[in-house]
């Protein structure tokens, strides 16, 4: 595989981006997640992006899943001295790094344009793609009131039960050029093993992404998120029920009807799906070698369904 796509949002997705990078190199297009880039702090956070260029670095903190490794807080220390909020913390290097992303936003710069830039910077040698570059945010909506998705998930802790998921923006958003030729380029497409509501979701949702992929002559194969029928970070268990799904690899895939030749699940996933070819393999990522093992089994599986297509 020369030409690989993989649509990500939080860590799993990350995670099996970096490893699909250590194979296919400069071949690899992560098309991520925009609907929960938030401003805050003076500056325009672009958190599914930025988690996937720092995996793609190197430059992750691993053991939080989040952030840069050994970076300092310090500038937003003094943010918060002074009177900012204190709610979304970003370290020193992640701050300059957004903070170039406002200025080149304010500038006319397109957020594909911006990320490219980055991420090139950075060292990333896949090409980090946001979804669109229209603003497109989701909000949650629970018992207490309407939260945009950050403020959810740092200040109320993912507190539930959800009553509604929303997307707003979607009615002006487009697929990039950039994501467009990604996809009809692709031999193989992965949807990646993040959250499948609030971070695939929105993706999909893009007017004219699910004809893209479906497009595509590509294989497109998902990996699931759950681990035993649990997911291993975040909310996917709530967010699943407020869609009315169950919880399994039999659930996300419904919610990809449509695009999928195949699926990766966990070996102890208690409802497998029926009707697509499936391949039962570890799916947890540890280290470095995790995550290209993963990646190997993923890109060996899709050439399987293009031998058998």
């Amino acid at each position: 595989m020369n030409r690989v796509a993989i649509l990500a949002g939080g860590t799993g997705g990350a995670k099996l981006a970096a490893g699909l990078q250590d194979l296919v190199g400069e071949g690899l297009s992560v098309i991520a997640n925009t609907a929960d880039d938030v401003e805050v702090l003076g500056v325009h956070v672009s958190p599914d992006p930025d988690l996937v260029t720092y995996w793609l670095t190197g430059e992750i903190d691993e053991e939080r899943g989040w952030g840069i490794a050994g970076d300092g807080f310090e500038a937003f220390q003094r943010m918060v001295k002074v009177g900012a909020p204190d709610w979304f913390s970003l370290s020193n290097r992640d701050l300059g790094a957004c903070l170039y992303r406002r200025t080149f936003l304010e500038e006319g710069g397109r957020p594909t344009d911006a990320q490219a830039q980055i991420a090139r910077q950075l060292g990333a040698r896949a090409a980090v793609l946001p979804m669109c570059d229209e603003p497109v945010r989701t909000s949650i909506q629970t018992a207490a009131g309407r939260r945009g998705l950050q403020e959810w998930l740092i200040v109320d802790r993912a507190a539930g039960p959800i009553e509604a998921i929303e997307v707003s923006g979607l009615d002006r958003a487009r697929p990039t050029s950039e994501v467009l030729e990604a996809l009809a380029s692709a031999e193989t497409i992965v949807i990646g093993p993040s959250n499948p509501v609030i971070s695939i979701g929105p993706i999909l949702s893009v007017p004219g992404m699910r004809e893209a992929i479906a497009s595509s002559p590509a294989p497109v194969l998902a990996v699931s998120p759950l681990v035993g029928g649990k997911s291993l970070k975040g909310p996917t268990e709530a967010c699943m029920a407020a869609v009315g799904r169950p919880c399994t690899a039999a659930g996300v895939a419904s919610l990809y009807e449509g695009l999928l030749d195949g699926i990766v699940h966990d070996p102890d996933e208690p409802d497998p799906p029926a009707g697509i070819p499936a391949l039962a393999c570890p799916t947890v990522m540890d280290g470095a070698e995790g995550r290209r093992e993963l990646a190997d089994r993923v890109l060996k599986f899709a050439g399987s369904l293009a031998d058998n297509a």
